[in-house]
């Protein structure tokens, strides 16, 4: 069992999944201060200066008017905390047109690897030895 499980870590593929995984958390705290430091804030000067990120609805529970959404959700009260949400699909969104991205490219680089250069147009050069020995056969024949 050791030794199956030392096979599996040393194959090619397990490696290029944990280096995956790392840059992949790393790129999601790229993301998550790219929308929270810059796109949620032109979406709220949009909107009327409005803290995107903070907006909520209150569904059960005293919230007073004007908390923000940490302090409302330490009150115990049930929260509808849609500002997240949406927040939470604009780094989906972000993330899957980065990765769309990143797939072009690197089939775009395949596809240039995998194309032969440009074949040099045929030369003509004569006619080839077996058309020659061809030549003298029919020429042979037809002096008998």
């Amino acid at each position: 069992m050791i030794q199956e499980f030392k096979d599996f870590i040393a194959k090619g593929n397990v490696m290029d999944m944990a280096v995956g995984i790392i840059i992949g958390a790393a790129f999601t705290a790229i993301v998550t201060s790219l929308v929270g430091d810059l796109i949620n804030p032109i979406i709220g000067l949009v909107m009327g200066g409005v803290d995107f990120t903070a907006m909520y609805v209150v569904l059960s529970g005293d919230v007073p008017a004007g908390t923000g959404l940490e302090a409302a959700r330490e009150t115990g009260s049930a929260i509808f905390a849609y500002g997240a949400f949406i927040t939470a699909i604009i780094n989906f969104l972000i993330i899957a047109f980065v990765v769309f991205m990143l797939v072009k490219m690197v089939n775009r680089v395949k596809a240039q690897a995998e194309t032969p250069d440009e074949v040099a147009p045929e030369v003509d050069t004569g006619p080839s030895e077996l058309d020659v020995l061809l030549e003298i056969r029919d020429s042979l024949a037809k002096g008998k």
